[in-house]
């Protein structure tokens, strides 16, 4: 009979902002850590602009052009989870006009004087107060004017007039759906120093040692001049100071391991949801993964029992 064990991964935030988020996966291992990474990226779900009809356009900019830029403008997207994609959505039959699976976008610029005219994103108004252009200029970013992301400049006499249908999607169908900037996890090092041998050594030889990490790991007391540990997350696994303690003579002067089970994570959102919320919901989407995946094995294991019979059933032939 076969054995089988169970972990429970844990989960402690550091550090959380709107768009910043710092966090510790424990009692895992990198597989898992990894698919929550990928997910994150390529499979939380956003809204963005995916349809635009052009009335009128006498900018320099070409259609194709304007309609690629409105279509990486970040959109607010707490209702991507509960919204049904196009595709399968039951009100319009995937014709993406309802607001269950899409939200409309009006714009409409033109330049009157000689003055040049910015034409932004807070130029697009949203049928749907809760999705609207992420407004980058502001907020966090200690800047309380709102300019908006720039789409095109307009001189005089020049009109921009569209109308855009955004609907939900996933990263792994085009990266203007990834709610990420940046996911990124890293082993948490374990780090031992042998402290018979650094007292061995002078402090001149300490603060070359000390030196020779590209990263300040190590520093050294200014009252017991002893080495000690300053920052064990900034070891980037580069060796430097293990061959210099070798090119020193002193093999073993430390020791540094990597927690296989014990992972720190860096999230950075593009604003279209908080990063805390992208935690959230890439743990829910793996979530149906993983019973998507337990259900397939659980009909294969009933299609070897029920032969012929279970692979027609699920097939929907009888």
């Amino acid at each position: 009979m076969e054995m089988s064990y169970q972990r429970f991964p844990t989960v402690k935030i550091r550090e959380v902002k709107d768009d910043y988020l710092k966090f510790e996966l424990r009692n895992t291992d990198v597989s898992i850590a990894n698919a929550l990474r990928r997910v994150m990226i390529a499979e939380v779900p956003t809204i963005a602009i995916d349809l635009v009809e052009i009335e009128n356009n006498s900018s320099v900019l070409n259609d194709e052009f304007i309609a690629h830029r409105l279509g990486l403008i970040p959109l607010t997207s707490k209702r991507a989870m509960e919204m049904s994609f196009s595709r399968d959505c039951d009100r319009c039959d995937g014709d993406a006009r309802c607001e269950n699976c899409s939200i409309e976008f009006t714009l409409h610029a033109k330049c009157e004087g000689d003055q040049t005219l910015d034409v932004t994103s807070l130029d697009l108004t949203s049928s749907d107060d809760d999705v609207a252009p992420v407004d980058r200029a502001s907020g966090d970013y200690g800047l309380t004017e709102q300019r908006g992301i720039i789409i095109v400049k307009l001189r005089r006499g020049q009109e921009l007039k569209l109308r855009a249908i955004a609907r939900k999607g996933i990263g792994k169908d085009h990266a203007k759906w990834s709610p990420a900037a940046t996911v990124t996890f890293m082993y948490e090092p374990d780090i031992h120093i042998n402290e018979n041998l650094m007292e061995s050594l002078t402090l001149e030889e300490k603060r070359d040692w000390v030196d020779s990490s590209p990263t300040k790991v190590f520093k050294i007391d200014e009252d017991t001049h002893q080495v000690v540990i300053h920052d064990a997350e900034a070891y980037s696994y580069d060796d430097e100071v293990i061959k210099k303690a070798e090119a020193m003579g002193k093999p073993g002067l430390v020791s540094i391991t990597a927690k296989e089970d014990s992972f720190i994570f860096t999230v950075e959102s593009t604003g279209a949801i908080k990063a805390s919320e992208m935690l959230i919901n890439a743990i829910d989407v793996l979530k149906q993964r993983l019973d998507t995946v337990r259900l397939s094995l659980d009909t294969e294991e009933g299609d070897d029992q029920f032969g012929e019979l279970g692979a027609h059933l699920r097939g929907g032939a009888l």
